[in-house]
């Protein structure tokens, strides 16, 4: 890993992770390279540049509902990867999703984000 340990790998994706469920847009963004890349697994662009991913991120953290929570860390090299289950509002309805997401990082930033999606589960609450 260049000029990255670990411990600040995984301390830098924590940051990142408590800017997002606290939708601090300024915090999450300073986790960012200027450069970053966001991507659904393998290869689908979602954003290029910090500006198209605060773009994305404001839209998203309008959700009142949205919150990732943290169910496994690991790291390799200078990849940190996280599985989380999100909770977040889709076209059908209040819902969590199954989240796989793998940060490059270089020069204590993310440069690179893949994320592998499970199948939304929409909350039933008809029945409430």
């Amino acid at each position: 890993m260049r000029n990255t340990s670990p411990a600040s790998a995984e301390e830098l994706i924590q940051r990142q992770l408590d800017a997002c469920n606290a939708r601090d847009i300024d915090a999450f963004m300073a986790c960012w390279s200027e450069q970053a890349r966001y991507f659904e697994f393998p290869s689908t662009s979602l954003a290029a540049g910090a500006a198209a991913i605060r773009e994305r991120h404001l839209a998203r953290f309008k959700d009142p509902i949205l919150f990732g929570k943290l169910i496994s860390r690991t790291t390799v090299g200078n990849k940190v990867i996280d599985r989380e289950i999100v909770a977040r509002t889709f076209p059908e309805g209040p819902g969590t999703i199954d989240v796989v997401a793998i940060y490059e990082i270089g020069r204590d930033k993310i440069v690179n984000a893949w994320f592998i999606f499970g199948n939304p589960e929409i909350a039933d609450v008809a029945g409430v």
